[in-house]
């Protein structure tokens, strides 16, 4: 289970990083969908450039901690409110997200595959909670 367990750490790693170094350095393809998302939500608190910057260093970080066996519950909790906030277009941008009924967009195809990413995690964290269960008991 090792083996297949490191394949998902690394996984969220890549795609956590990369998609977070692309926003870092301004040439994420996403950024319409962001900026559309983030001018219907808290445009008005904080500028954009801030935003984008801090949010691809954010996810840089939470594909990092998935590298980390002993920070893993974070990860988990991290990749969660993170993938909460990723469906938000779904709701608050629908003409983005939905050509219509059950037909998504290329955007609304980019959120819905997120299902795999969360799935992902919640396998590791869940391979993680009964490792560390096992090892308390021969303890």
């Amino acid at each position: 289970m090792g083996r297949i367990v490191w394949i998902g750490r690394v996984s969220l790693f890549i795609i956590y990083f990369w998609f977070g170094i692309l926003k870092v350095v301004g040439v994420s393809p996403a950024e319409n969908l962001v900026e559309s998302l983030f001018a219907d939500t808290i445009g008005r608190f904080i500028e954009f450039s801030i935003f984008t910057f801090s949010l691809g260093m954010v996810e840089c970080l939470i594909g990092t901690i998935w590298l980390f066996p002993k920070f893993t519950k974070i990860a988990f909790w991290a990749l969660i409110l993170h993938m909460g906030a990723t469906f938000l277009p779904v709701l608050v941008l629908p003409g983005e997200t939905w050509q219509y009924w059950f037909t998504p967009t290329l955007v609304g195809q980019y959120i819905i595959k997120n299902f795999a990413l969360i799935s992902t995690g919640l396998f590791i964290n869940k391979t993680h909670e009964n490792e560390l269960e096992v090892s308390e008991s021969l303890a």
